[in-house]
């Protein structure tokens, strides 16, 4: 209690939250407004920067600097790389994957990108596909990766506490309010985000109970539903990353397999094989001109709607996460952190995203389903719609539910334990007391709002804080600069190769002038002679 981060950032966290509840209407009409305003002015500013850091980490990786590791030179990896993108998945995609993989490309089929698209037609189809994988591909992994390979080399390199302060400093240096300002910033936008989290997990949850078993949506069901959360959240997050969060994360990562597996086998499969070739070649050739799409000559708020708020959520999350990443990523190399977090879990993405959401669309554009107009009512149900066309419907639905609960829950566990080192000033291992304060804020924080009405208020203000955050993004990257300069330059793997080649000619060399030594030069004195 000690560190001003905690108490600063714990009394503005409960100030937002008795707000929201208290007067939910006002609060959100505000939240909107600044929302609305940072987007609609600040839009151009997100889509440079994220494609900025995306140029900048495809180069980082290329560049001899690929080969300095997060750690000492002769350290390796804490995790395995199973257990390491299992985690990194967990942490950042959780339930959101699973709740917009079929709700975003159906809510795309039913509204179209483009204005020149006939909605529910197949470039409709076609068009849904190819956004989705660019709104859950590497431009919303870069932000996690410049985040969590600033706070990782000091961390781990430079042997610092893991605050996103500190990851600053050698930009903006060491100054106690900076700092404070800084890690305040994070801690608040971090809880905020998280207690949305689940509270809108919890809702897709108890949207499932109500399609499966006819259990209503209510207040009573929800803090049941929470406290289970906060009890196994807690347990996961006393017991450490290397037991329970390690074991809940494989075993959510094998949920998904086995789930992902059963609808690509048990769906349409021809369809869901040539909509991911389509959507991938969509995606690769479309990706500057999405990643830089704006439309000030003929109007229209879609991409703020969609590839704006995405960014700003990515962004608003960047603390947490990048912090998180780059705790579990001790003792990689920039290269491989940068390919295992950049490329990796969004892969997976992709794959998820076109087996459900593909499947979805082969039910609405071929056999006349009504997918997109349940999701069009309420985006909750749109897994348990798709669920109906397929078989063990009441099986899967099931299994979706239990996956979803972990990954809330794997969410939340590293949250704790991120906002409690953020809190402790950056400890390695925060303490338990710590943890349970974060854990019980963010819980009763979700459970007000969904008494109250205001949690998607909540969310709106959270989104707020991605506009500055953006900005220390863009710092972090420049700090990166100065710090890898400052580094001794690494050896190229192909010039050593050269240097080894180039030692063992000349030890042969000497070699052969031992065995077949010269003859010796006359005696001048003797030729004068």
């Amino acid at each position: 209690m000690k560190n001003p981060v905690m108490y600063v950032s714990a009394a503005i966290v409960l100030s937002l939250a008795v707000i929201g509840a208290l007067w939910p209407d006002a609060f959100g009409a505000v939240a909107q407004t600044l929302l609305l305003s940072t987007t609609l002015n600040f839009g151009w500013f997100y889509l440079l920067a994220v494609f900025g850091m995306i140029t900048f980490l495809i180069g980082l990786a290329l560049s001899r600097w690929g080969t300095i590791r997060l750690g000492r030179d002769d350290s390796r990896p804490e995790f395995s790389f199973f257990s390491w993108i299992a985690m990194l998945f967990s942490t950042g995609f959780g339930a959101g994957l699973v709740f917009w993989s079929v709700a975003e490309p159906m809510s795309h089929f039913l509204m179209p990108p483009f204005d020149t698209t006939e909605a529910q037609s197949a470039e409709a189809a076609r068009q849904a596909m190819g956004y989705a994988f660019f709104h859950w591909g590497i431009s919303q992994w870069s932000v996690f990766t410049i985040a969590g390979l600033g706070i990782g080399i000091l961390q781990f390199r430079k042997e610092r506490d893991g605050l996103v302060s500190t990851a600053l400093e050698p930009v903006l240096g060491r100054r106690t309010p900076t700092k404070v300002a800084v890690d305040s910033l994070a801690v608040i936008a971090t809880t905020m985000g998280v207690a949305t989290s689940i509270g809108l997990g919890i809702l897709q949850i108890n949207g499932g109970l109500d399609a499966l078993f006819g259990v209503q949506a209510s207040f009573p069901i929800q803090m049941a539903l929470i406290a289970a959360m906060f009890v196994a959240y807690i347990i996961s997050s006393i017991s450490g990353l290397d037991k329970g969060m390690r074991w809940l994360s494989n075993l959510n990562l094998a949920l998904c397999l086995i789930l992902l597996v059963f609808v690509f086998c048990a769906g349409p499969t021809v369809f869901i094989l040539d909509s991911f070739t389509l959507a991938l070649g969509d995606y690769l050739s479309n990706f500057v001109q999405y990643s830089l799409r704006m439309t000030p000559y003929q109007g229209g708020t879609w991409v703020q709607d969609w590839t704006i708020f995405y960014w700003a959520w990515a962004i608003a999350w960047s603390p947490f996460i990048g912090a998180f990443v780059a705790r579990v990523s001790r003792g990689r190399t920039i290269r491989e952190f940068i390919i295992g977090v950049l490329i990796i879990p969004p892969m997976i993405a992709c794959v998820w995203i076109v087996v459900f959401g593909g499947a979805s669309l082969h039910q609405d554009l071929m056999l006349g389903g009504d997918i997109a107009e349940i999701v069009d009512q309420d985006v909750a149900l749109a897994l348990f719609a798709l669920y109906r066309h397929l078989p063990f419907a009441e099986l899967l639905s099931v299994v979706s539910i239990l996956l979803i609960f972990i990954f809330l829950v794997t969410s939340a566990d590293s949250a704790t334990y991120i906002l409690a080192s953020m809190t402790t000033r950056g400890s390695l291992l925060p303490p338990t007391f710590a943890k349970v304060v974060w854990g019980v804020l963010m819980s009763a924080i979700a459970a007000v709002l969904l008494a109250s009405g205001g949690l998607a208020s909540l969310q709106t203000a959270s989104l707020v804080s991605a506009l500055p955050f953006t900005v220390l993004l863009v710092l972090i990257g420049v700090a990166l600069v100065k710090l890898l300069h400052a580094e001794p330059i690494p050896i190229r793997q192909s010039d050593l190769r050269r240097y080894r080649r180039l030692m063992i000619a000349v030890s042969r060399m000497e070699e052969e002038k031992r065995v077949h030594p010269e003859p010796p030069a006359p005696d001048q004195r003797e030729l004068s002679g």
